[in-house]
């Protein structure tokens, strides 16, 4: 993966800079992966998967960090009920702007995968891929136990550092974004039924057996109610982060649904 040329970029949004990299493999096709990180996710999280996608299809990857995550800037307030759905206008709208992305291949994980579909609905003549993996499409009772679960263990000593890693000073407000959110009353009834018929291109939905967030409810609901032709992977043995647990598999996956 030595031939990747890699770059750094700084996009300005109207509330702030934007973190970006890019991995762009020599005599790369012109439509790019765009990828869209999780609750508490950011560039860096991704680690070594960008390079090992950008290796295994020749495409051009782009990851960016949300306002408030990662190396971006803080956000200015808190996320309201929506949030999934608005990213498609907000930072991913500001990325096609700044990389003057045209069509594009858009692939998001856990809630990055809701934003994925609201990117594709959003932008129906210009992307020509959708990918998600272990994304939720509705509130699940599964989803919520997981989150509480993780609250917990993050309230453990020394647990914040490991956010703070990756985010700095905005550890705190990236725990809470996704938990209060999540947990809300007004976010019971969220899902992304509305937006999904809106998306007409290819789907391939990815989604492991032992995700502790989701069941695999949430890629059937994504396959049924999609506007364009869609397929649908069970990774046995998988929890929630496939491209970490089962990296070679993902990849075979993304190559094949792409050719």
């Amino acid at each position: 993966m030595s031939n990747l040329h890699r770059a750094e970029h700084w996009v300005d949004t109207a509330e702030g800079k934007l973190f970006a990299r890019e991995w762009l493999p020599p005599q790369a096709p012109v439509v790019p992966i765009v990828l869209l990180h999780d609750s508490l996710g950011c560039v860096a999280l991704w680690r070594d998967f960008p390079a090992q996608l950008a290796h295994a299809t020749g495409r051009r990857v782009i990851a960016y960090d949300r306002l408030g995550f990662g190396r971006s800037d803080t956000h200015p307030g808190r996320l309201r009920l929506g949030f999934v759905e608005d990213e498609a206008q907000l930072g991913f709208a500001a990325l096609r702007e700044y990389f003057a992305i045209g069509d594009f291949i858009v692939f998001g994980h856990s809630v990055g995968g809701g934003m994925a579909v609201a990117c594709a609905a959003a932008f129906t003549g210009q992307c020509v891929g959708l990918i998600t993996e272990s994304a939720q499409a509705f509130v699940e009772a599964r989803t919520l136990a997981g989150i509480r679960a993780a609250a917990l263990q993050f309230a453990q000593p020394g647990q914040m550092q490991r956010l703070e890693r990756y985010h700095g000073g905005k550890a705190e407000w990236v725990l809470r974004a996704w938990v209060d959110n999540w947990l809300g009353e007004d976010f019971a009834g969220w899902s992304l039924n509305a937006v999904l018929p809106q998306v007409r291109c290819p789907l391939l939905s990815l989604h492991g057996d032992n995700d502790e967030f989701g069941s695999q409810a949430h890629p059937e609901r994504l396959l049924a109610l999609t506007g364009g032709p869609g397929v649908m992977r069970r990774l046995p043995g998988c929890g929630h982060v496939p491209h970490r647990e089962q990296a070679e598999t993902v990849l075979a996956q993304v190559v094949q649904f792409l050719r």
